[in-house]
C-alpha cells in the first residue's frame, strides 16, 4: 500500500553523525602549521561560543560536541606562542610523569602528584585539572599527551570498564624502564698471539 501512498511511507531515520579524534587533532595541528592564531586565539576563549568552537565541536558528532569544544581549547592552551604544533605522546597519566623541575618529576614531584591525583579522583571529567595539567606541561617545556588519544579517554571517561583514571594513575606511578648497561660487565682478553 506504501507504494500507492507514498506520503504513508515512514521516513527514514535520520543518520546520526559520529565523532572523529584524530579528525579534530588534524585540524588543530593545521591551524599551528598554517600560523591561524586568530582561530586558536578563539578557541582560548574558554566562557565565549566562537566559529571555532563550533567548528571544533563539529568533530564530535552528534554526542560529543562539548567534549570537542573543550579539547579544542586546551590543544589551543597548550600551543599558545608555539611556532610548530605537537601530536602529543601517550596517556595524561603518561605525560604527567613529565611534569616537574630539577628536584623531581612525576611522582617524585608533590606538585604533579597532588595535581594527578585530582584529576583521577574526579566522577566528572576534571577540565579545570586537565587545564593545569596541560598549562604544567606547556612550562615545563615538555610534550602534551596524545591529543587524539586524550579525547578517547575522555568519552570514555565514565564507562567502569574502561576504567581511564585508574589506568592515567597507574601510567603515572610506573618506574621508567631502564636500559640494561653492559659497559660495566668483564670482558674477556682475547690472545693476540700467533
Amino acid at each position: 500500500m506504501t507504494e500507492d501512498h507514498p506520503a504513508l511511507a515512514p521516513a527514514p531515520e535520520p543518520q546520526r553523525l559520529r565523532h572523529d579524534a584524530a579528525a579534530l587533532t588534524a585540524w588543530l595541528t593545521t591551524l599551528v602549521r598554517n600560523r591561524d592564531n586568530g582561530t586558536l586565539a578563539e578557541l582560548r576563549r574558554a566562557r565565549v561560543r566562537t566559529n571555532a568552537h563550533i567548528r571544533a565541536g563539529w568533530y564530535g558528532g552528534d554526542d560529543h560536541r562539548d567534549l570537542f569544544e573543550q579539547v579544542a581549547f586546551l590543544f589551543a592552551i597548550y600551543h599558545q606562542g608555539r611556532p610548530l604544533p605537537s601530536y602529543g605522546i601517550g596517556s595524561l597519566g603518561a605525560a604527567a610523569r613529565r611534569i616537574g623541575d630539577g628536584t623531581g618529576r612525576g611522582p617524585d614531584n608533590p606538585g604533579a602528584q597532588r595535581l594527578l591525583d585530582r584529576i583521577v579522583a574526579s566522577r566528572r571529567v576534571p577540565w579545570r585539572h586537565l587545564q593545569h595539567a596541560v598549562t604544567r606541561l606547556r612550562s615545563c617545556d615538555q610534550p602534551p599527551p596524545s591529543w587524539t588519544g586524550l579525547t578517547e579517554d575522555l568519552i570514555r571517561w565514565n564507562d567502569r570498564k574502561a576504567r581511564i583514571a585508574y589506568r592515567w594513575s597507574v601510567e603515572f606511578h610506573t618506574p621508567p624502564v631502564r636500559n640494561r648497561d653492559t659497559s660495566n660487565e668483564p670482558r674477556t682478553r682475547r690472545d693476540t698471539t700467533s
